[in-house]
Order: C-alpha cells, then sequence, then structure tokens
C-alpha cells in the first residue's frame, strides 16, 4: 500500500509521473533503450532538456522577458557560492530565515562582508523578520521564500532597488507571484518538481557579466546559458522526471490551480493545529508556511501513544527536524487532500483518547 508521505524531502511526486518515468527506464519513446542509457546529446534527451526549460519559463510566466532556465548540479547548496561568485562584487544584501539563508549568508561571506538587514534567529527562526530597508548601493539582495525546517514563508515581497536573488527550494510552483520581482531564482527540484540531483536556476541575462573576478566555467551561468543547460552531461534522470512534472503541473491548470488545492491542505492541518489542545504550531501565525506545517505535541507522555497512531495509519515522514523537534508535515503540489485528511484524522483521534 502507498504511504501518505509527508517526507520533507525528497518527496512526494505525481503517480502518474512515477508511472511514465519507470516506463522510460525499461523503454525511452519506445526506441529499445532506457532514459538512464541514452546519450545526452541525441536528439532525444536534447528535445527533454529544452522542453523542461521552456515549461519552467511557461509556468513561472517568464516567457520573453529577458529571463533563461537551467538546470544544474550541486543542488541549491552549489547556488549560494553560484552567485556570490556571479553577482557579487562590492557587497550584498541578505535576510537570514532560517537554517539555509544561514549557510549561503556563509558561503557569500567568503567574497565579502555580508550586510544581514534582518534576521530571525533569536527566536529560532519561527517567524519572517519585517520592516527592514534595502541598500540601494548593494550588488544584490537574497532571501528563502520557504523555510523547510522551521514551517515559515514569507508572504509579500519587498519591491527591492537592487537585484532580488531568492532561494525558492521548498515553494517553487507552489503560488502565483509576480516572478518577474526576482532577478534570479534557484531551487533544488526535490521538493515539488523531481527527484534528487538536479537544481532549476532562472535568471535574468542582464544581471551578469558585472563582476570583475575570473569565473570557473562551471560556476559560471554565462557558459552554461550559452550551451543550453548541456556544458557538461547534465543529470539526465532528474531533468527528464522534472519535465514529467512540470508537464502534469501544466495540465492541472498550472500554478493558479496548485495553489488553490495547497491552501485547502494548509487550512485543514492549521485548524486541527489551532483546534486541538494537544497540539501547538511553531511558527508565527501570520508567516504559516503552506508547504511545510511545524507543530509539537503539548504532552510528551502522548508521544508514544501518537507516533503509533501515525504508524498504523501508513504515515510517513512527519518527524520534525532536530532545530525544531516535534512534528513537521510536508504537503508538497502532488500530496493529495486526502492525505492531510488521515493525519488531521489521527490527530482528531488522538483528543478524543486522551
Amino acid at each position: 500500500m502507498k504511504k501518505h508521505n509527508f517526507s520533507a524531502g525528497p518527496c512526494i511526486l505525481p503517480q502518474e509521473v512515477f508511472e511514465k518515468a519507470s516506463q522510460s527506464i525499461l523503454d525511452f519513446n519506445n526506441d529499445g533503450l532506457s532514459i538512464l542509457e541514452i546519450s545526452h546529446r541525441s536528439k532525444a534527451f536534447v528535445d527533454v532538456m529544452e522542453n523542461a526549460r521552456a515549461l519552467a519559463l511557461e509556468l513561472l510566466g517568464l516567457e520573453g522577458k529577458g529571463y533563461k532556465a537551467l538546470f544544474l548540479q550541486g543542488g541549491a547548496s552549489t547556488q549560494f557560492l553560484m552567485v556570490a561568485l556571479n553577482l557579487l562584487e562590492k557587497r550584498a544584501a541578505y535576510l537570514n530565515t532560517g537554517t539555509w539563508s544561514d549557510k549561503a549568508i556563509k558561503e557569500a561571506k567568503i567574497y565579502d562582508d555580508i550586510l544581514e538587514v534582518g534576521s530571525s534567529k533569536e527566536a529560532n527562526y519561527n517567524y519572517i523578520p519585517k520592516g527592514y530597508s534595502i541598500p540601494e548601493d548593494h550588488d544584490y539582495f537574497h532571501c528563502t521564500s520557504n523555510n523547510t525546517i522551521f514551517g515559515t514563508q514569507i508572504k509579500e515581497f519587498p519591491n527591492s532597488p537592487i537585484p532580488m536573488v531568492c532561494d525558492m527550494s521548498s515553494d517553487i510552483f507552489s503560488r502565483e507571484l509576480d516572478f518577474s520581482k526576482f532577478s534570479l531564482i534557484y531551487a533544488g527540484a526535490q521538493k515539488n518538481m523531481g527527484p534528487a540531483g538536479t537544481t532549476l536556476v532562472v535568471v535574468k541575462e542582464d544581471i551578469l557579466g558585472k563582476v570583475s573576478r575570473k569565473i570557473p566555467s562551471m560556476m559560471d551561468y554565462s557558459v552554461h546559458i550559452s550551451k543550453g543547460s548541456m556544458y557538461n552531461t547534465p543529470p539526465v534522470f532528474a531533468v527528464y522526471v522534472s519535465m514529467l512534472t512540470l508537464q502534469w503541473l501544466k495540465s492541472l491548470g498550472g500554478i493558479a490551480a496548485i495553489e488553490k488545492e495547497n491552501k485547502k491542505k494548509a487550512q485543514l492541518i492549521y485548524s486541527e493545529i489551532d483546534l486541538n489542545p494537544l497540539f501547538k504550531g511553531f511558527a508565527a501565525e501570520g508567516d504559516r508556511s503552506i508547504m511545510n506545517a511545524t507543530f509539537t505535541l503539548e504532552n510528551e507522555n502522548l508521544k508514544d501513544t501518537f507516533e503509533t497512531m501515525v504508524k498504523d495509519a501508513n504515515i510517513n515522514g512527519i518527524n520534525g527536524h532536530r532545530s525544531v523537534g516535534g512534528y513537521r508535515a510536508s504537503m508538497y503540489n502532488a500530496m493529495p487532500l486526502e492525505s492531510v485528511g488521515v493525519l488531521v484524522d489521527v490527530m482528531s483521534e488522538l483528543e478524543r483518547k486522551a
């Protein structure tokens, strides 16, 4: 039986994507070859790469607006360094809202001092800082849209006077935004897009080529753009599954359609967290993520009972990160409302038993 998979990542993907990807491992395009063994230079895979890149721009509403989409390797963690290499000339501004933004700051500091315009570190990142100012004389402003570990999400993005860079690894394609406000977006695939192994980068070309340093070829966005994201052997299978997931999302009606479903799931679980006296939400109410609901059990004596009930309900992956403790329900795009309902039923049943 398929489990209700609330894992934070690698995570749930659509069933039809699993089925198509599984078939492609045996025989891709009825060519008698597996997707795992075809040449990355073959027309069949070049078509996959071009389709995946085009779909990303289409779904984000960035077609014809000077952006390029890339599928790279090294995860979002490599982008912490790559952003700084390509964009940081004098000084950059960062908003510190969690573990991953803190790590991004650490990597950027290799090249220069970094201004933290706001931070919620003192409160273990349970809220999103507000009222900060972005200086006009800095090279770029970096933020993290959704904080997987802590369950917080930026609801309103600033009108940045300088190029805005955003790590959207855990909520890319989940909600409608004016994506043209961002000069560079990056996201590891393993939340809403595909398996671990590739990272989507969407960059506005006119922000590149302005640093004085020499950039190693593998770390240079312009090099990857010039080679159509094929400068080196790409992660073929990860890109292919990402393409399938983007096709699935488009068939549903795109980001607008999936956002409605994501809001239903978030409302269902947060209502239970707020109404059930046995549980308490971790993130500040106004900053709660629609992707990752973090919560704790108020009575630790019920921990074993609750976790046994969760296991019996065929629920997987709700243990919270060690930085927060408690529990975390990750409800990415492919998570059905039904699965969230199963978890909520378990939480309600625990209250009746207590």
